[in-house]
C-alpha cells in the first residue's frame, strides 16, 4: 500500500509563493507515482488535518521565517509523525546568519567579515567601522531571511538609501563584498551531490535571479574547477552540513575569489521548483526529481 504523504507548503514568510511552487512540484510527482497525498498550510487546521489524513510523513516544502529557522519543526515534532529535512536546533542554527557565521568562522570555514547593525545605532559611527573592518563594496542582508530576500550591494554613498529598505529589521548584517565565481553545492545525508556555477545576468544572484526565468541566469554544470578544488568544495559543504547537525538535503552557497572558497550560508530548505539547483544537480548525478523525493522521505524522522 502505498504511503499517505502531507505537504505543508505556503505559509506566511516572503518565500511563500516558492514554497507554494515546491509544494505543488513535490505533491504532482508523487502522484503520478500513486502516493496518497494532501497539501496544507501551516495554519490552525494543520493539527486537524494529521489526526483526520494520518499520514506516514510530513513533507516540509516550506521556505523562510517558521518554515526553516526551527518554528515549524518544533510543532512537527510535538506532533510526533516522521517530516523530512533538518529538525529544530540544525534549522534555527542555519537561518540565522550570525549564529551560522560564528560557527563557519570557530571551525576555520572561510565566509565573508561582517558587522552586525541595529537600527538602535548611531548611523555616523557604521561607515568607520565598515572602513577599519573591510571597505566598500558591502552587502546587507537580513539575519534570518533566505532566498536573497532584501539583499543589496551598497557603495557608500547609497548605503543609506539601502539600509530604509531593511528598517522593519531590527538587526541586519553587514558584510564584506566578495567579487567572483556563485558555486552552490548540495548534500544529501552524507552523500556529495554535487556543485552547480551560476552566472545571472544580473548584479548577484538574488530573488529575481532565482526564481524569474526571464532573468536568464546561465546555469553551469559540471562546475569547472580541477578536481582538487572541487573535492574541496565538497568536503567544506558535509563539513557544515554535519557541523550544523543537518538531515535530508542542504545547499550551501559560496564564492569562489582568488582560489578561496567563502560560505555564504547553507540552506536546511533548498527549493524543489523547475528552477531550483538542487533537483538540477540531482539529475546531473543521476538522481531524478520522483528519487531525490523518495531519498527525502525515506530520511524523514522525528527526535533530529
Amino acid at each position: 500500500m502505498k504511503k499517505k504523504i502531507l505537504i505543508i507548503s505556503g505559509g506566511v514568510s516572503k518565500e511563500r509563493e516558492i514554497s507554494l511552487q515546491t509544494g505543488n512540484q513535490v505533491a504532482k510527482e508523487l502522484k503520478k507515482n500513486r502516493y496518497i497525498v494532501k497539501i496544507c498550510e501551516p495554519d490552525y487546521y494543520l493539527l486537524d488535518i494529521t489526526k483526520k489524513f494520518k499520514p506516514n510523513i510530513i513533507f516540509n516544502a516550506l521556505h523562510g521565517q517558521f518554515g526553516e529557522d526551527g518554528y515549524i519543526q518544533s510543532i512537527l515534532e510535538n506532533i510526533g509523525i516522521p517530516y523530512t529535512h533538518s529538525g529544530v536546533i540544525a534549522s534555527a542554527k542555519a537561518m540565522d546568519k550570525e549564529i551560522s557565521k560564528k560557527i563557519f568562522i570557530k571551525h576555520k570555514i572561510l565566509t565573508p567579515k561582517y558587522i552586525k547593525y541595529s537600527f538602535d545605532d548611531p548611523y555616523k559611527e557604521l561607515n568607520t567601522k565598515i572602513t577599519k573592518k573591510f571597505g566598500y563594496p558591502v552587502v546587507i542582508k537580513p539575519i534570518n531571511e533566505g532566498s536573497s530576500v532584501n539583499v543589496y550591494i551598497c557603495n557608500k554613498s547609497n548605503l543609506k538609501n539601502r539600509l530604509k529598505k531593511l528598517k522593519t529589521y531590527r538587526e541586519i548584517l553587514i558584510e564584506e563584498f566578495i567579487p567572483g565565481r556563485e558555486i552552490q553545492a548540495a548534500i544529501l545525508g552524507n552523500e556529495k551531490l554535487g556543485a552547480i556555477e551560476l552566472k545571472p545576468k544580473r548584479k548577484f544572484y538574488d530573488y529575481e535571479a532565482k526564481y524569474n526565468s526571464k532573468a536568464q541566469t546561465e546555469h553551469i554544470i559540471p562546475v569547472n574547477l580541477t578536481k582538487k578544488k572541487f573535492n574541496e568544495l565538497m568536503n567544506i559543504s558535509l563539513k557544515v552540513h554535519n557541523l550544523l547537525g543537518c538531515k535530508g538535503v542542504t545547499r550551501s552557497d559560496f564564492k569562489y575569489y582568488k582560489d578561496n572558497f567563502y560560505l555564504l550560508e547553507t540552506n536546511t530548505q533548498p527549493g524543489m521548483t523547475k528552477l531550483s539547483l538542487v533537483p538540477e544537480i540531482c539529475l546531473h548525478k543521476g538522481i531524478n526529481f520522483i528519487k531525490l523525493i523518495k531519498l527525502l522521505l525515506d530520511d524523514a524522522s522525528t527526535n533530529k
